[in-house]
């Protein structure tokens, strides 16, 4: 049974198509073909605007599809969330030309330009300040200070930001990549096997890239040593070497750890350390 998938167009096809890839599913076509082809399996795709994906997912128009929590936040999309893939991480702040004061501007009824209309409304509501809300359709940062007082928009690294000397003066929300799914999808079980399957090799590549396996030798004197080191994901495994007078270990360990753990396995007798990139842990 033919699902149906919808991939943002824009920087976050290629980070979908390689993780597509690394499933062994082949995209063939780039973010300029609306209807790319996925081979390897039975599902069709078509690529669509971040901003439009998580409405039409809702709607039934898509059976699964990629899409920031911002805009399903945003659209209110009633959608299931299948897994947080950590892509393309924003936040959603609140800015003021950089030499205004936060106190000052707090006390005054405000204009606010974003393209977040439902964000921005429940967050200047709690913020309990009196304000006038402008939709902008891009370029937001260019409101300040002549049309508005405040912009409410994402950023990754702010350099936007600073470049338009605006300062950020509130996180609003976090967000990044969902994978997410239609509701009434989930309630046909073919379907659903299709999308369990998908999500199970996904979560394992997300897991593996997050991963290295490490292989070493040490000596019988210094076995605990080295394995009371290790952070395995259940335990290291450990087995004899040839000619016993050792033991090979292997563990998968995150990737982030092994800067500063090198040099303590080394300093507690391990040797003839290797590190592999791990494709998939499941």
């Amino acid at each position: 049974m033919t699902l149906k998938m919808v991939i943002p167009k824009g920087k976050l096809y290629d980070k979908v198509a390689e993780l597509l890839s690394e499933v062994g599913l082949t995209l063939v076509g780039d973010s300029r073909n609306y209807r790319p082809t996925l081979y390897g399996c039975d599902i069709e795709v078509k690529l669509l605007k971040s901003q439009n994906i998580p409405e039409m997912v809702a709607l039934g128009q898509h059976d699964i599809g990629f899409a920031g929590m911002d805009w399903i936040i945003e659209q209110e999309a009633d959608v299931e969330v299948l897994e947080d893939l950590g892509f393309n991480p924003v936040k959603l702040v609140s800015c003021i030309p950089e030499e205004w004061n936060w106190e000052e501007v707090k006390q005054r009824n405000i204009i606010v330009a974003s393209e977040y209309k439902k964000i921005a409304n429940d967050y200047l509501s709690k913020l309990g300040v009196p304000f006038k809300l402008l939709r902008a359709y891009g370029a937001t940062e260019v409101f300040p200070p002549e049309d508005a007082d405040m912009i409410i928009d994402n950023t990754s690294t702010g350099s936007t930001i600073r470049a338009n000397r605006l300062k950020i003066v509130d996180t609003v929300i976090e967000s990044s990549t969902q994978f997410i799914a239609n509701k009434e999808t989930l309630q046909d079980p073919a379907k659903k096997e299709q999308i369990d399957n998908l999500l199970l090799l996904m979560r394992g590549v997300m897991n593996g890239r997050k991963r290295v396996l490490l292989e070493m030798n040490c000596g019988k004197e210094t076995i605990d040593s080295v394995v009371n080191l290790l952070p395995a994901m259940r335990a290291p495994t450990v087995s004899e070497l040839y000619n016993a007078d050792g033991f090979a270990i292997k563990a998968a360990i995150e990737r982030k750890l092994i800067k500063d753990l090198l040099p303590k396995l080394i300093s507690a007798g391990a040797t003839d350390i290797l590190e592999t990139p791990i494709r998939k842990a499941l």
